[in-house]
């Protein structure tokens, strides 16, 4: 046993706040701990030592980023969290049309129901969009968002206050069942659908979802397809070892045969929110690793391990947008590395090309975190000139259309220039997220989480944060008699 770092966790039963170790064992990363009151807790943290050693290189901390004394309990965000929020979530009500055993937002009394009015909801939006920098993607959850009686003019407030993205995170059954709903989302500009999605068969919703709903993600793409091309959809499956992690290269193969609407995936390993032995859990726990592994193995290395980079990765990106902005401000991102992976694959002759076999995207990143001039025209030549090198001798036929967009985005910094890349039926966007549990949870993690949940009395908390714990205090603070 060795060793890597120490950091803070929290005792899955109490939920009082430990210290743990991160150590290495038999080419895995675990986390360990012991509450004075409940014992000792271990459970798979990473699982791969070496991968966790490659990605932690994109690291911007030392072993003394720990949580503060006050943390968790002065969410909202505090002074030292590292990363502004990227993307928020404002959870429209706790109502759901599904009962899913795996769902972290679930809700158990119908009749007295978490669902802010359309006043809080502005309030909410306000402080997003009032923070430095403002948080400029939205998204709508819950709960299922869609069931919301203010639903799309809680759309129209949201552009209205200056969003940039909006999605929607639902299970698709109003967009499956009722074709017309599929059309108003058109209809009221939204960027993005986050589609629960856990398979190809039936198999995995009776476990997930406790009933086939395949033939109803099927048909809500389809509904979305009709009204294209905007919005388009993110496929998001829950991840859990035995029940689909062997249909995770199938899940790539449904996206990429309708990249005409499903632009990515972002594969969650699922979160344990009840109790669970410590043997079970080590055995079920499924992270990273198994993921980037699986996808290597599942696509026969049309995408694999190397090909994927931390979120924390794009940083360089964001800094030098801001450097040459002119006054416009770019969220920071310093996201730990152990958080998610990314990387982009065009869809071509039937294949998908990672976009890291056709630029050398590390060494464009280092370029952008050192370039330094004050000329939009010297920086032009720059940048072409530096493209050029950059494009991998067997992907010249690609050359073109990277560099041209590259350019475009690192030149003109707009909106439309970044989604021209991102909302191309060709580019297929293949990402992961493990948001943590009581389990896992690591508080230097939480302390650089990006995505947020924006709550009626005014705070702003992490992702993890709040899901492990808040989300019972602010839903019971804020219930209505439905």
């Amino acid at each position: 046993m060795n060793i890597l770092r120490k950091t803070m966790s929290t005792c899955p039963i109490c939920l009082d706040k430990i210290p743990a170790d991160i150590i290495d064992e038999d080419g895995k990363v675990y986390l360990v701990k012991k509450c004075k009151n409940h014992g000792e807790f271990k459970d798979v943290y990473f699982g791969s030592t070496q991968l966790y050693a490659k990605l932690m290189e994109y690291f911007d901390g030392d072993d003394s980023d720990v949580a503060d004394d006050d943390c968790p309990n002065a969410c909202g965000i505090c002074d030292s969290h590292k990363s502004s929020t990227v993307l928020a979530n404002i959870d429209l009500t706790s109502a759901c049309n599904f009962r899913c055993p795996v769902c972290f937002a679930h809700s158990e009394d119908d009749a007295c129901l978490y669902q802010p009015s359309i006043d809080d909801v502005a309030r909410m939006m306000d402080i997003l969009r009032h923070g430095d920098p403002p948080c400029h993607v939205l998204q709508l959850s819950g709960g299922e968002p869609t069931l919301h009686e203010d639903f799309f003019e809680i759309a129209r407030l949201a552009r209205e206050k200056g969003f940039v993205q909006l999605q929607v995170a639902t299970n698709g059954k109003i967009l499956a069942e009722n074709p017309d709903f599929a059309k108003r989302l058109a209809q009221a500009d939204f960027d993005t659908v986050y589609l629960q999605f856990d398979g190809v068969t039936p198999e995995p919703y009776i476990a997930l979802r406790g009933f086939n709903a395949l033939p109803l993600k099927v048909r809500a793409i389809e509904n979305i397809r009709k009204y294209g091309p905007r919005p388009n959809i993110v496929l998001v499956p829950t991840l859990v070892k035995g029940i689909n992690d062997g249909q995770i290269g199938d899940i790539i193969r449904f996206a990429a045969e309708n990249i005409d609407v499903v632009r990515g995936i972002v594969f969650q390993p699922v979160s344990y929110t009840g109790r669970i032995q410590n043997e079970e859990l080590l055995n079920r726990r499924y992270t990273i690793p198994d993921l980037m592994h699986a996808v290597q193995e599942q696509t026969e290395n049309e995408v694999g391990i190397d090909d994927f980079l931390p979120v924390s990765a794009a940083s360089p990106l964001l800094e030098f947008l801001e450097r040459f902005s002119h006054g416009s401000r770019y969220p920071v991102l310093s996201t730990h590395p152990a958080c998610g992976v990314w990387t982009f694959a065009f869809k071509d002759r039937g294949k998908l090309i990672p976009l890291t076999r056709i630029i050398r995207i590390d060494e464009l990143l280092t370029f952008l975190d050192t370039v330094q001039t004050t000329s939009k025209s010297s920086l032009v030549v720059k940048i072409t000139a530096k493209l050029h090198r950059l494009i991998r001798p067997q992907s010249i036929r690609y050359a073109k259309r990277i560099k041209n967009w590259i350019s475009d985005l690192l030149t003109e910094q707009s909106v439309d220039s970044a989604s021209a890349f991102t909302n191309n039926p060709t580019v297929l966007f293949i990402g992961a997220m493990h948001f943590m549990d009581a389990y896992n949870f690591d508080f230097q993690r939480v302390k650089r989480c990006c995505i947020h949940y924006a709550t009626p009395d005014g705070r702003v908390i992490p992702f993890c944060s709040y899901n492990v714990f808040y989300r019972e205090k602010v839903e019971s603070a804020f219930r209505v008699k439905s």
